[in-house]
Order: structure tokens, then sequence, then C-alpha cells
């Protein structure tokens, strides 16, 4: 059975220094099983300057088994899928441990951004690409996060504005665009699906 109390205290802990890290977790709708991540992309990297969104999924052996996360945003890497947003990292394999949190799980995954593995790759076409013509891998890298991962430079009304403008309704688009982080892209997905 899976640890509420425990999940609660780590979502607390996460999101305690969210200015610091820029790392945080908070649960999808009121389950504390399904949660969404979100981490910056390193300084540095073609990730830079981009906020990427992770689904959570605890199962029920949490923490004795290891979280189930997968990029909800798209991003180009040798060990996360482009297709599924699939992770290929042994903490969320067979190193987890359960001294570890679903915060150092994702700074696990926010320095797999930084130090890319092409010798284990989730995404075979990515690591050829990394490995044979890095140019073009960090420009890809670089495109990917400027289209997915960055959120809009337009404020809040701006964008609550454009999203009524399209034919939604204004409390569903707010309601929206705060269980997204304000990401006007995700916000539009979501509200196209839903």
């Amino acid at each position: 059975m899976v640890d509420l109390a425990r999940i609660q205290k780590e979502l607390q802990e996460c999101n305690k220094d969210i200015e610091v890290s820029g790392i945080s977790i908070k649960p999808k709708g009121d389950s504390l099983i399904h949660l969404t991540g979100t981490i910056p992309g390193p300084l540095t990297t073609p990730y830079e300057g981009g906020t990427f969104v992770i689904d959570i999924d605890l199962p029920n052996g949490y923490p004795f088994e290891p979280p189930r996360m997968q990029f909800a945003t798209k991003v180009w890497h040798p060990n996360i899928s482009s297709q599924s947003g699939a992770i290929c990292l042994d903490i969320l394999k067979d190193q987890w441990s359960p001294a570890l949190t679903l915060k150092t799980a994702l700074l696990s995954v926010q320095a797999l951004l930084s130090a890319p593995q092409p010798d284990d790759p989730q995404d075979a076409v990515v690591a050829q690409q990394y490995l044979r013509d890095y140019h073009t891998f960090a420009a890809t890298a670089r495109y990917w996060t400027e289209t997915f991962a960055k959120t809009s430079t337009l404020g809040v009304e701006e964008k609550v504005q454009k999203l009524v403008e399209m034919g939604f309704p204004e409390p569903q688009v707010r309601s929206t665009l705060e269980s997204v982080g304000g990401d006007e892209n995700m916000a539009l997905e979501t509200l196209c699906s839903g």
C-alpha cells in the first residue's frame, strides 16, 4: 500500500525550496498517486530556459518500488523517447532505493538532461545523432526546447484572453493554465483533448 503520509511529506519538502531548485511536484487532480513534476532545463545545455513537465505514477509498492516517470513535455535526448517520453535512467529501474525521494528522482532526471548517456539510449535515433553529429543534435534539442518547453513570455491575462478568443470558456481556461504552470501550449493541448 502506498504510504500517503510519506508522499505528502515529500511534496512539502520538494515544494519548500522551489525558488532555489526550480523543481516542483503537485498532485494531478486529488490523487496522491498520480503526480506532475516540473524541472527547469539545466543551464549551459540545449534545454536551458525550458520547463519540463514529468508525469509521475506511484506503484502500490512505493517507496520500495521506483516511481514510474515519463516526460509529458516533448524532449530531444538520447535517454528519453522522443515518441512516448519514456526515460532510461537506472534509479527509475534497478538502482532505486526507498531512501530516495521523488525530488531526488527528478534531480537525477534533470542531471540526465545535462549528461546524456548515448551508449545506453532510450531513443536510438537521437543517440546516433548525438554521437555522429553533435551540432545538429544540439540545434534540434534547442529547437524542441523552444517549441515545447518554453513558457510563453505573455502574461497570464494575455494567455487567458488568447485562449478565450479561441472559444474556450474563461473559468476552464484559467484552471487549465494554472494546472499546467502557465504553459500556454500545454493548456491548449489539454483544452483541446478535454
